[in-house]
């Protein structure tokens, strides 16, 4: 049985384990970059309004779910009401609406007398024990266990603790595997006065409810703090591990105060070979910019109004869909409520931010620290094919052919740039353009028309 990471967000958990093409307005959408490119990949949702937040854990567990176990230190006590599971598929349909995409155009006939214009920033902005046992236990070792729920299909514990070395020994004593060095790390969320929040998957309560995967756990809370706890979840991590973050606020993008939020290089054109190999290219241009900030950067992916997209990898979500995942602000029927106790119909107001960031001990010795910022500008991590006219042309084409040799030229250069390629193999793969028959019917163009002499 191996060990694997599960959350860290404020999952920085400790965790137990075993181991459609869209239509898109400007242009085609051919392919995204969703979290299955990569591999140790968790996913967290915040939604966030002034001291209100409601996170979305979602896990990439494998193994037997009897194994499964979480631990995740929280900014205050958690009540039973503040506690949800939700479904998947949430996330999923999220994460499929930020992902970066790879989108298509097709050059017009450069013969056409039809005017015509291309504009790459288009899209700039657009085994059970009886309780009281368990709390008599726990409590020679300095641990009160201030709550114990059931949601779903999980038991949960709310714990806090005087000292890190009585909650490690307690923790391990019932099963919970701590990795080394984690006593200065929870010592420190305990000086801060948090807790932690421990799950466990409840056998009973799945089988009743029929789920074969584990679902996401949600919380609420009120705090002044806005922070993803990742530290825990670096100790007992083999390599980096990618997290995902979707912040939803309505006043505008996230992003990290501690560390550097970048914006991944977007609106650029590759070769058309790319189509084939996005997943390829995405995750090594991720990683090569990882590295030119030195690994220590967090990456923005993308920023936008929930209420429409350009292109679109996938609808938005509905209000209905947004509620489910803790946007408190919108009503059933879709409205928001303002600050005021009167709820008046209003536009969706919803923003959404996608940060990734790679992270290991070494470079991220410090929890994530978050804010809202009232930045509303648009922006996706979007990267462009542009097929060139390969038909007869019935001109002369040249000056053409020319240019779209120049551009082959830089996109292979691009594509060097931002994944760290070698450029000469790069232009072995690129069929560089050349002159096409150029149509010398002399006929009137009635004749043509017709077919006729």
């Amino acid at each position: 049985m191996s060990m694997r990471h599960f959350i860290m967000i404020i999952t920085a958990a400790i965790t137990l384990a075993v181991s459609a093409n869209a239509f898109a307005f400007c242009g085609f959408f051919v392919a995204r970059a969703d979290t299955t490119l990569f591999n140790r990949a968790s996913q967290v949702v915040l939604v966030r309004d002034k001291d209100r937040t409601v996170i979305t854990m979602a896990n990439d567990f494998q193994g037997d779910v009897k194994d499964f176990a979480v631990v995740i230190p929280v900014p205050t006590f958690i009540e039973r009401g503040q506690i949800n599971v939700a479904e998947r598929g949430l996330i999923d349909h999220l994460d499929a609406y930020t992902s970066p995409r790879l989108v298509e155009y097709h050059d017009p006939d450069p013969c056409a007398r039809v005017l015509y214009m291309y504009d790459m920033a288009a899209n700039r902005s657009r085994p059970a024990m009886a309780m009281g046992q368990v709390r008599e236990e726990a409590g020679r070792h300095g641990v009160t266990i201030e709550a114990k729920y059931t949601v779903g299909e999980y038991d949960i514990l709310i714990l806090s603790a005087k000292e890190s070395d009585g909650l490690i020994t307690w923790l391990t004593e019932n099963g919970y595997k701590i990795p080394k060095g984690a006593g200065p790390v929870v010592r420190g969320y305990l000086k801060q006065g948090m807790r932690f929040f421990v799950a466990r998957v409840n056998l009973k309560e799945q089988s009743k409810l029929g789920y074969a995967n584990l679902r996401p756990i949600q919380v609420a809370y009120e705090s002044n703090k806005f922070i993803l706890p990742i530290r825990l979840g670096t100790l007992n991590a083999k390599g980096k591990q990618e997290l995902f973050i979707y912040a939803l606020t309505r006043t505008g993008r996230v992003e990290t105060t501690n560390y550097r939020t970048v914006k991944l290089p977007s609106n650029t054109e590759v070769p058309e070979y790319v189509e084939e190999e996005f997943a390829d290219f995405y995750r090594a241009m991720f990683e090569n910019q990882t590295q030119k900030e030195n690994g220590r950067a967090v990456f923005l992916e993308y920023a936008w109004d929930m209420a429409w997209c350009d292109p679109c990898a996938a609808d938005p979500l509905s209000p209905e869909q947004l509620r489910q995942l803790g946007v408190f602000w919108i009503q059933p029927d879709g409205r928001f409520a303002p600050a005021s106790s009167k709820i008046m119909p209003q536009a969706q107001n919803v923003f959404v931010t996608r940060l990734h960031v790679s992270y290991d001990r070494d470079h991220f010795p410090e929890d994530l620290v978050l804010q809202e910022t009232g930045e509303r500008q648009n922006f996706q991590g979007r990267y462009v094919i542009r097929h060139p006219f390969t038909a007869k042309t019935s001109c002369n084409a040249e000056q053409y052919h020319a240019q779209v040799k120049e551009r082959q030229e830089r996109e292979a250069q691009t594509l060097a740039d931002l994944t760290g390629w070698d450029i000469d193999v790069i232009r072995q793969r690129i069929p560089f353009m050349v002159a096409a028959e150029t149509d010398t019917d002399d006929r009137n163009w009635w004749q043509r028309l017709w077919n006729t002499d």
